[in-house]
This record gives C-alpha cells, sequence and structure tokens, in this order.
C-alpha cells in the first residue's frame, strides 16, 4: 500500500474501533440497549466484536507502512 492512504485507512479504522468500543462500554454500564429490539447481551457482544475487528484491520493497515 502507498504510505498515504494506509496511514488513513489506519487511522479511519481505528478511531471507528475505539468509539465504537467505548459507546458500547458506556451504553452496557449504564444498563441502557445497545441496539433496539435485540438481546443485550448479543448485541454487546456484537459491537464488542466489530469494534476489535476494527481496531486490528486498523492496526494492520499502520503495520503496512
Amino acid at each position: 500500500m502507498e504510505s498515504g492512504p494506509a496511514i488513513f485507512a489506519g487511522v479511519v479504522f481505528g478511531l471507528f474501533g475505539v468509539g465504537l468500543l467505548t459507546w458500547t462500554a458506556v451504553r452496557v454500564r449504564h444498563r441502557a440497549p445497545v441496539a433496539l429490539g435485540v438481546s443485550p447481551v448479543a448485541s454487546a457482544a456484537v459491537a464488542g466484536l466489530v469494534s476489535a475487528a476494527a481496531l486490528a484491520l486498523g492496526a494492520w493497515c499502520l503495520t503496512q507502512l
């Protein structure tokens, strides 16, 4: 990858992963639903997995420089 797009993609994925993980943790801590109409445990687990995947993808993009 070229360094410019790799840095941009890595930062975007990293910010998305951190934002989603923080939002999910705050919603779970306040016992608020993470997603409406879905099991609270399942929605928190899926959101956690997606945020971890975004963080891993962002780290991978940044290591490809």
